[in-house]
């Protein structure tokens, strides 16, 4: 792969990946919620983060119809 992070060696196919990984070494988080000014590494992570603060709850339980806004919060409910 001709894109390589000088940082860890890891290999990249593109350079915009290769961009996205570097984020990890610097700790910069260019995504920032404009509610609470939390910041993110990626933008997916700020989109999951907003349904914090909307309220939405896109994923419920089969068993009692009971909804989460996190699939994580739904798989710890069926624990």
């Amino acid at each position: 792969s001709p894109f390589v992070c000088g940082e860890c060696g890891k290999s990249f196919t593109t350079r915009c990946t290769l961009l996205q990984h570097k984020l990890i070494h610097t700790g910069e988080k260019p995504f920032t919620c404009p509610d609470c000014r939390k910041g993110f590494r990626w933008s997916s992570h700020l989109s999951r983060h907003r349904r914090v603060h909307s309220g939405e709850k896109l994923y419920s339980c089969a068993d009692c119809g009971q909804s989460f806004s996190l699939t994580g919060n739904l798989n710890a409910h069926h624990r």
